[in-house]
């Protein structure tokens, strides 16, 4: 190798080694970035102290979690099966329809933030429409994302737990 021919490798290694931890700090995000965006529910489940499993909203759930970069979140899930009404009006159901509808879903929204040390995702739910008595209260669920799948984890008080596990939601085209 000539004199050139070393000063141009040794220019090009340089460059190379100022730009590579700039792009990889540039790259990084914080989980509480990573969590901003629109969710679709994959599962639900509710599993038993002693590891007995329920899908609550049956085998192929539909929800979506969406968390703005503000600090605000909704969240909606139903189970895919629940039975229309006999009346085509949503105030004229049955007690047993009406009963049957609030059961297989669930909605809310409110206010959230993250605690990045130890993962603990906090919901403060300003409306629930399927239980409010959860309204006005902070929620703490524990969240570890990989890749383009989250999932959510809520203690239960017998021991058990609510594992849900959702999935990036990809734009739709045109």
């Amino acid at each position: 190798m000539n004199r050139r021919e070393v000063a141009t490798f040794s220019a090009i290694t340089a460059l190379n080694i100022a730009l590579v931890p700039a792009e990889a700090v540039a790259q990084q995000k914080t989980l509480k970035e990573q969590l901003v965006g629109t969710w679709t529910l994959l599962s639900h489940e509710i599993i038993a102290r002693d590891g007995a499993k329920t899908a609550l909203f049956g085998a192929n759930p539909r929800g979506l979690l969406i968390f703005d970069a503000g600090g605000r979140y909704v969240q909606l899930q139903v189970r895919p099966d629940r039975p229309q009404f006999k009346a085509n009006n949503r105030l004229e159901g049955t007690p047993e329809e009406n009963k049957t509808a609030l059961a297989g879903g669930i909605g809310q929204f409110g206010t959230w933030s993250l605690n990045e040390t130890d993962k603990s995702l906090i919901l403060h739910e300003d409306g629930n429409v399927s239980y409010p008595n959860e309204e006005d209260t902070d929620q703490k669920r524990v969240v570890s994302l990989s890749s383009d799948d989250l999932k959510v984890l809520i203690g239960l008080g017998d021991g058990g737990k609510i594992e849900l596990v959702y999935r990036r939601a990809k734009s739709k085209p045109n």
